[in-house]
């Protein structure tokens, strides 16, 4: 036990009074405070009661001797650390090694000399003061661990070198449901914390035994009280042998993740239902022109459908041939009719959500295809340069269709409103692990103040126009793992760069 250090006090022991006496002479003046004790039961009371610095005892007392005194003074925790200096006329060898061995600091003999008494209980006095220091020292670096310790979320378990609990702070004990007093020198593994697990106790075992560090992200603990708790753990090697073992619930973390990963859920559908309102409209503003532009074939249809009727009448032998052709031609223009509806169709459609690995330049030449209504509605020619040898890329086509249609049909109406008839350009093209195209217009380009928000959801240039069509386009890039971007047209008017990651 530590206690305050101040004045040492010195316990004398000695049966007889003279040499009480001289001892006192000796010491007086030293600055010592002086206590006295006549026989081995006295000498245990005092002790007990003023724990003093150092005791100076003799051996040969009737009753108790020197050695019991000593014997049962450093079997008491209260009195163990008190140095005990031997005074005997007992000069052999066989006294002087047992005195030592039981806890004795140091061995004079009678009769002595007060020069070396005094200078041996100067030399242990300090030696006893220091370790006291020391001791205290330790004490309050331990209680601050501690504390330390049980003010940290993590549970901690220090093991030895056998896997036993040697330590373990408050936090381990409410996570695992084991008390401190209880747990502290049993084997971790007979816990049973991870009864499921026998390859995690394994290498518990292994590394209290001189492995090497052990971390596993996810554990199912067992607690004392059958509770399952989600852990992170993590152990390493102590120098001296054993481990520390430190154990975070993720209970919480697992939960939230779960939660986060149903509202990224929930967010992908009601981005992808957006996108499909967005496509919608597109498709609405696109009517007239696809009305028209099925009118045409249709047209067509029943003038041909007419002639064959006429010709089916009377079908000489030189008029089959006419008639294979008028038929021939009604086909053709049914296609084409079918063909408009059906690229509409694909593109209004909900996704699926399903990706397929493709070919860019493949997509890009299906959009222009669907854009072919407003090319000829506006006059505005639009261009694909295909890039040579471009990776694939793996991704949802009808959104794809969408982030594109999107950015041509407004490159159109810029030009056409700048009263530029020069064609809208798609580009495609390879930058790093990236597969890009990018739709530059002739037009106007974009106002300052649209441009510092262009992304940004209801935000148009337009007369009119929702402002979500750009945001939505950005969200489907990002979903891809791409990016979408805008840049001044040196020639005047926008570019628009989208990327994709290259399919490995």
């Amino acid at each position: 036990m530590a206690h305050e250090l101040g004045s040492e006090q010195v316990l004398l022991v000695d049966d007889n009074p003279t040499n009480l006496q001289v001892l006192f002479k000796t010491l007086e003046g030293s600055g010592y405070r002086l206590l006295a004790a006549r026989d081995g039961e006295s000498a245990l009371y005092t002790a007990k009661r003023a724990h003093p610095a150092l005791i100076l005892l003799d051996v040969m007392m009737p009753g108790m001797d020197g050695f019991e005194v000593c014997e049962r003074l450093k079997a008491d925790p209260d009195t163990a650390d008190i140095a005990i200096i031997f005074l005997s006329a007992l000069t052999d060898s066989q006294s002087k090694v047992h005195g030592l061995a039981i806890g004795g600091v140091d061995y004079i003999a009678k009769p002595f000399q007060t020069d070396e008494v005094l200078a041996r209980v100067r030399t242990h006095v300090k030696i006893q003061r220091l370790e006291r220091a020391l001791a205290r020292r330790n004490s309050e670096l331990e209680d601050e661990n501690q504390r330390i310790l049980n003010a940290v979320e993590e549970g901690i378990f220090g093991l030895d070198v056998q896997g036993r609990v040697t330590s373990m702070n408050a936090r381990a004990a409410a996570l695992t449901g084991c008390a401190v007093a209880d747990t502290v020198g049993e084997l971790f593994a007979q816990l049973k914390l991870f009864p499921n697990d026998i390859g995690l106790n394994q290498a518990l075992t292994l590394l209290c035994e001189g492995g090497v560090s052990l971390r596993k992200e996810s554990a199912k603990l067992t607690a004392r009280n059958g509770a399952i708790v989600h852990v992170a753990l993590s152990a390493s090697p102590r120098k001296e042998g054993g481990a520390v073992l430190v154990l975070r619930d993720i209970s919480e973390w697992l939960a939230s993740q779960a939660a986060l990963d149903s509202a990224r859920g929930e967010l992908d559908s009601q981005r992808q239902h957006l996108a499909h309102i967005e496509r919608l409209s597109t498709g609405g503003e696109m009517a007239a022109g696809i009305a028209h532009e099925v009118n045409q074939p249709l047209t067509a249809v029943t003038n041909y459908a007419r002639v064959a009727q006429r010709l089916l009448a009377d079908i000489p032998e030189n008029k089959r041939e006419k008639m294979h052709d008028v038929l021939g031609k009604i086909t053709i223009q049914a296609e084409r009719a079918a063909a408009v509806i059906q690229r509409m169709r694909s593109y209004v459609k909900k996704p699926t959500g399903e990706r397929e690995v493709l070919g860019l330049n493949s997509v890009l030449e299906d959009v222009l295809a669907l854009a072919e209504v407003d090319s000829r509605v506006n006059a505005i020619p639009v261009v694909l340069h295909g890039g040579e040898n471009l990776p694939d890329i793996q991704v949802d086509e009808v959104q794809v269709q969408q982030v594109a249609l999107n950015l041509i049909r407004n490159a159109m109406e810029s030009t056409a409103n700048a009263g530029n008839e020069s064609p809208v350009e798609v580009r495609t093209y390879a930058k790093g692990a990236m597969v890009c195209f990018s739709v530059s217009d002739h037009g106007a380009g974009l106002a300052p103040e649209i441009e510092a928000q262009l992304f940004s959801p209801f935000v148009s240039s337009k007369e009119g126009g929702m402002g979500i069509g750009l945001s939505v386009c950005q969200s489907i890039m990002q979903a891809h793992g791409g990016g979408i971007r805008h840049e001044h047209n040196p020639d005047g008017g926008a570019i628009f760069h989208c990327e994709f990651p290259a399919h490995q």
